[in-house]
């Protein structure tokens, strides 16, 4: 059973990512509790994953750390998504994949 905290950054992930109707939507939550979302940037000069892009936020909104983070999309964050996480959040922190639906597929460690 997922953390209701948990479910609720799937949940901003989610509308985050139709919002925009991007391909992927993110959400990750700092160390106080407060969550920073994205969806995936496809421009001709910048390219961020949804997760990256997140990360960014957060980072530039002052977050010293990450407690969790949540992924929406078809695919799985590749390593470049994972080395973000760590490199804010640590060795450990959950990163929850979810499908468009919202259903959790996974759950893997950074």
């Amino acid at each position: 059973m997922i953390d209701p905290e948990d479910a609720k950054i799937i949940t901003l992930a989610r509308s985050t990512r139709a919002r925009n109707r991007a391909d992927e939507g993110a959400a990750v939550r700092d160390l106080d509790g407060r969550t920073y979302t994205a969806s995936s940037v496809v421009l001709p000069s910048l390219s961020l994953s949804a997760l990256q892009a997140a990360v960014v936020v957060a980072v530039s909104s002052g977050a010293q750390g990450l407690e969790a983070v949540a992924v929406v999309t078809t695919g799985e964050p590749d390593d470049v998504d994972v080395a973000a996480v760590m490199e804010l959040g640590g060795a450990g922190t959950p990163v929850h994949v979810a499908d468009p639906d919202g259903t959790l597929v996974k759950t893997r460690q950074a």
